[in-house]
């Protein structure tokens, strides 16, 4: 795992570092030489540089480069420089190195490696002016792009950002920021490596789950053992309203592909033929229902499906109305294993009253897409957007739940621990894919002993690598959810393998 900062505690932590006695010149100078040894520079170069401390380190880089015999051009945007930039800027002077102020519409095609050192994590407005004119200049370019700390235009901490520089390499200087994740930061950030000049954070604000992490959240399968040991799941939902049966199907296949001992589809009775050739391996499990082939709310059944399951998943395609509350009210009030809120239960829940969350008996993870978190927050998609980290921790916290949230990156928060996966891909912004993390999720908290926020985060890792490995073949544009599920034993596989290594 690796420590994700906020721009505050990364500021604060940068000034800390400063008053025990390491200037600000020599964390500047870390920070070019971290750049400098990222990647080979394509001649000429051209560096662009703001007025702040993330324009510094573009003077320095500017330094290094020339000394290595790289001819480098220096293109300002700003006289007022800090206090640590002026001192690089004065030696770039003073070597007699290339410079001059950007012009508004200025051709960058020339160059084959433009750097920028525009702004850093700590751009809290849209760029705007010769900045925004700059930023297109970069993209227009067809150079190769380095941002160094964050692409220029991007929020440190949302990942939001418009115009934003489109880089081919990133250097995070100190620590990794949530910005580099959430939001639109796998547009714009290219490939990502952090260097580390020497900042020792004052706190962590979450974690990046790796590989490593996620592989010791799958247990070694025994030969001495059981379907038993690996959990019996649950997944509720599906109607006939919303096709429920396909979308069941997929998730069954999914939480047994993600090696759940046994998976049961508990869906409206009327669905189940439809359900039985696309889940040999699963246990179908009746629901009375409506008229209209929605669930209708039975105690016993509930009952008989809580006694039998490890973990239930609950919500996907059961529609909406009082039955599908009853059911949700029931299963706060009497299950007491891992119980997963997704899609028309959230809905549900948000009516009932998040607040029945501190009343359960079960141990609660909720799965919100920003639509689905906005209903549970009363605040707007755009107030979450901009600062998801508190928000979702400070929501977990004050319900006694652990909430997931979907998106480029999945967040996952119990209010006091914090884990940012940063799997998935384009081509899994598709019908289904919800459904399928829901079947994953199900099976890893049916089996993993680790602590909720790190075993879901770990499922949203197979789930995302998994989808990953299909794009590898299918493309974005033509995959499906289908897709994903085929290449979950592909990601399992290789977590297994890093396991064994560990081990």
């Amino acid at each position: 795992m690796k420590e994700i900062l906020s721009t505050a505690t990364m500021r604060e932590s940068d000034a800390a570092t400063i008053r025990s006695g390491i200037p600000g010149r020599e964390l500047m100078l870390r920070a070019a030489k971290g750049v400098a040894a990222s990647t080979l520079f394509r001649d000429p170069v051209g560096i662009l540089c703001g007025s702040g401390n993330n324009g510094g380190d573009g003077f320095a880089l500017a330094l290094l480069l020339s000394e290595e015999g790289h001819a480098v051009t220096l293109l300002r945007l700003s006289e007022k420089l800090s206090d640590d930039a002026a001192y690089y800027a004065g030696l770039c002077e003073e070597r007699g190195l290339p410079q001059h102020f950007y012009e508004a519409g200025e051709d960058l095609s020339g160059f084959g490696t433009l750097v920028d050192c525009l702004f850093g994590t700590g751009l809290s407005r849209p760029a705007e002016g010769l900045f925004a004119d700059a930023i297109r200049g970069i993209n227009a370019s067809g150079a190769f792009v380095v941002s160094v700390d964050i692409p220029s235009g991007i929020n440190g901490d949302s990942g939001l950002g418009d115009p934003a520089v489109r880089a081919d390499l990133t250097v995070s200087v100190g620590s990794l920021k949530s910005g580099h994740f959430l939001g639109r930061a796998k547009d714009t950030r290219g490939e990502l490596i952090n260097c580390d000049i020497g900042i020792r954070p004052l706190r962590t604000d979450a974690f990046l789950l790796e590989e490593k992490d996620a592989a010791d959240c799958l247990p070694q399968r025994l030969n001495y053992s059981h379907k038993g040991a690996y959990g019996y799941v649950a997944l509720a939902g599906g109607c006939l309203a919303y096709n429920g049966a396909p979308r069941l199907a997929a998730m069954a296949s999914s939480a047994m592909k993600s090696g759940a001992g046994v998976a049961i589809a508990a869906v409206p009775k009327s669905l189940v033929p439809a359900m039985i050739p696309y889940t040999l391996e699963s246990t179908a499990f009746p629901l009375s229902e409506t008229p209209s082939g929605a669930v209708r709310f039975v105690p016993e059944e509930w009952e008989a499906l809580c006694k039998r399951s490890r973990v239930i998943a609950f919500g996907m395609g059961i529609g909406l109305g009082e039955e599908t509350e009853k059911a949700l009210r029931y299963l706060l009030q009497h299950f007491e294993g891992r119980l997963i809120l997704d899609a028309d239960a959230l809905t549900a829940l948000a009516a009932i009253g998040p607040a029945r969350l501190l009343e359960t008996k079960a141990d609660v993870l909720l799965t919100p897409h920003l639509g689905e978190a906005s209903r549970l927050m009363a605040r707007s998609v755009r107030e979450i957007e901009k600062d998801p980290i508190p928000l979702c921790r400070d929501f977990a916290s004050s319900h006694g739940c652990t909430l997931l949230l979907k998106g480029p990156a999945t967040l996952v928060t119990d209010g006091s621990e914090t884990w940012i996966t940063d799997r998935g891909c384009a081509g899994m912004a598709t019908a289904g894919s919800g459904d399928v993390l829901s079947g994953v999720l199900a099976a890893v908290l049916g089996y993993s002993k680790a602590a909720l926020p790190k075993a879901a985060a770990a499922a949203a890792y197979v789930c995302g690598l998994a989808g990953e490995l299909a794009q590898e073949e299918t493309g974005p544009t033509a995959m499906t959810a289908g897709d994903t599920v085929s290449r979950i034993p592909q990601a399992i596989r290789r977590l297994e393998m890093v396991r064994g290594r560990m081990i």
